[in-house]
């Protein structure tokens, strides 16, 4: 029955579309209750797997053969649950719940509330399609419907110019690693005739390794696009254009995290391609060095928790190229990652509700003693993602700072290192973040009309919070301490877990240095020293930071320009010859008829000599034909 799961939400969308305004004053609770069964459905299957046997973890179920093709190759909608899958199914109905109650409150005066909600379903039910499918026909169909949420989400209030331009951009930006995707699929049927997760693990063992590769690189190009990483990672900021909610439900439980499920899911393919499996890991790394650089230079809260993201996702996609046990622990963080993440989205939505929608930490300071309960949640999220010693983020970030320095040669010390300082990083603008908006001096308007009276969400806001923060404390530890990863076994295959190049207390201990360091920076820079209001020049890597690292410019410069000169390129032919042509003939009827209409006359003698020359003409034809 676990097809329930995307059927109800999916209904509910409907029914929220189809019912108008009539649905106005309800609308929101049927979308909760939607997302509410789809969370005790989720359950359910994940206590029938905890009881049966490891090795009998993975169930598929056919609902219907969806693409009838040739030479009995079909497409079956099909749903594969295993443990890969169902932790899935938990995070996103759970936080995707907790996220639809917070809406509530929050988008309350939105006189377009109902189709808020509508879409939220559709998104958790686009999403639970994605991981519950058992090939990547089913998964891609679950995809689009992700990017569709998206765009229609994050373009929500559309009647902003810039913030349609940002789901456009989101939009476009996706389909170039949906080709990625494509590609991959049909190089599955060319090598493997299916494209079933099944028969693409087995297949893969008896292709050449080159295969193998090339559909590593087009599913490695799908992820960069889904889960915005290097290069396809410049949507990602503009996605904050979306209700706050949107965003947490983006980066926390949904969309990012589809790219780390590609790949994790595709791990034989990397297995069989280990030149893919390290670009995997490489693309990881550039990207979470990016995101933190980013993060580190904005005044943006929602940006800089977007940033953050890019950054951690990265973290993940450099664990899942390094084999089963790196997969893993990927999933892991992501686990633990949605709850601090959208712990902090809808901390930083509870700051705007308080600060009329402000979003520029420089304009905040002092907003604990005014705000507690906002405080505290978000302080736990931030504890969290910076690796606090025994919460969450320590368990499941420093396990991928330990699997980074194993292997053989240069790579690493390379990997490990860069994590590392990394982690550093995070510390500082987390900190710079968290200090920024709830300690330091009151840098907002008490008084006139620009005044502020911040003050701490309404219950149905605020117990979401309470709950993730709750989580955000405890689930890596959970996690740990009950066998997560071999929990995973069955969907990731086991590995042994190498002994990294340097010992594990002394990783431990280095990193908890450069987080110690980065928020001792951070306290010196923004609260022992006051915040300016306005944000100082800076160095170039301070300002390039501040534009995304030159990001669009890039691509406006090497694809978007020259794309632009190709159409007008084209323009110009399709005027010259295709207009042409047919402009030519609307010109040369009238003037062909002018031309015919001067030989009828009206003399019966001109008709008589136009039968006789061509008499002589066809006589002259037929002679010269039997000579």
């Amino acid at each position: 029955m676990i097809w329930l799961t995307v059927a109800i939400p999916l209904v509910s969308f409907a029914i929220l579309l189809l019912a108008g305004k009539f649905a106005d004053t309800w609308g929101h609770w049927l979308a909760i209750a939607a997302s509410t069964a789809s969370f005790f459905i989720g359950a359910a299957a994940t206590l029938q797997l905890l009881g049966m046997e490891a090795g009998e973890r993975v169930v598929e179920t056919t609902l219907f053969t969806w693409i009838p093709v040739v030479n009995d190759f079909a497409v079956d909608f099909a749903t594969r649950v295993d443990p890969l899958s169902i932790t899935f199914v938990m995070l996103v109905t759970f936080v995707g719940t907790l996220i639809h109650i917070y809406s509530v409150s929050y988008m309350e005066h939105d006189p377009a509330r109902r189709r808020f909600f509508a879409y939220l379903n559709l998104f958790v039910a686009a999403m639970l399609l994605l991981v519950l499918g058992n090939s990547y026909a089913v998964l891609f169909f679950g995809w689009e419907g992700v990017g569709l949420a998206s765009y229609l989400l994050i373009s929500f209030w559309n009647h902003v110019p810039a913030y349609a331009t940002a789901g456009k951009k989101a939009f476009v930006m996706n389909r170039v690693g949906d080709l990625g995707m494509l590609i991959a699929m049909m190089a599955m049927v060319s090598a493997f005739g299916s494209v079933k997760f099944s028969d693409v693990s087995v297949g893969v063992a008896n292709v050449s390794e080159g295969t193998a590769a090339f559909i590593g690189v087009f599913l490695l190009l799908a992820a960069c696009g889904k889960s915005a990483q290097f290069p396809l990672q410049a949507w990602l900021g503009d996605a904050m254009a979306g209700p706050t909610p949107v965003s947490a439900l983006i980066h926390a439980a949904t969309m990012v995290t589809a790219g780390v499920y590609l790949m994790v899911r595709s791990g034989a393919v990397y297995a069989a391609a280990p030149a893919a499996a390290l670009l995997v890991a490489l693309i990881g790394l550039i990207t979470l060095v990016f995101g933190a650089i980013v993060g580190a230079a904005k005044d943006d809260m929602k940006k800089v928790l977007a940033a953050s993201t890019m950054s951690q996702i990265g973290y993940m996609m450099l664990a899942a190229g390094l084999g089963p046990v790196g997969a893993g622990f990927a999933i892991f963080h992501l686990v633990t990652h949605g709850f601090f993440k959208a712990n902090m989205f809808l901390g930083a939505g509870a700051v705007m509700h308080g600060m009329k929608d402000e979003v520029g930490i420089r304009g905040f300071g002092g907003l604990a003693k005014h705000m507690k309960i906002t405080f505290v949640t978000f302080f736990a999220g931030y504890l969290a993602i910076i690796g606090f010693p025994f919460l969450s983020g320590f368990f499941s970030k420093d396990k991928i700072i330990e699997i980074a320095f194993t292997g053989e040669g240069a790579l690493p010390w390379i990997f490990g290192t860069i994590t590392v300082l990394v982690a550093g990083l995070t510390a500082f603008y987390m900190s710079r973040l968290f200090f920024g908006i709830f300690l330091g001096k009151e840098r907002w308007a008490h008084e006139g009309p620009d005044a502020h009276h911040p003050h701490d969400p309404s219950p149905l806001m605020w117990v979401p919070m309470a709950l993730l923060a709750f989580g955000s404390v405890v689930l890596g530890a959970i996690l740990n301490y009950t066998g997560f990863l071999t929990w995973l076994e069955p969907a990731i295959g086991h590995a042994a877990h190498e002994a990294p190049v340097l010992p594990v207390p002394a990783i431990t201990g280095i990193t908890l240095v450069m987080v110690a360091l980065g928020v001792g920076l951070a306290w010196k820079m923004y609260v022992a020293s006051p915040m300016p209001k306005s944000a100082p020049i800076g160095n170039g890597l301070t300002r390039a930071a501040r534009v995304d690292l030159f990001q669009d410019q890039i691509n406006e410069g090497l694809f978007m320009k020259p794309g632009m000169a190709l159409v007008a390129g084209t323009d110009v032919v399709d005027r010259a010859l295709v207009d042409g042509a047919v402009s030519g003939v609307a010109k040369g009827t009238p003037a062909l008829g002018t031309v015919l209409g001067k030989f009828q006359t009206g003399y019966a003698r001109n008709y008589a000599s136009y039968i006789s020359i061509g008499l002589v003409i066809a006589l002259i034809v037929v002679v010269g034909s039997t000579l």
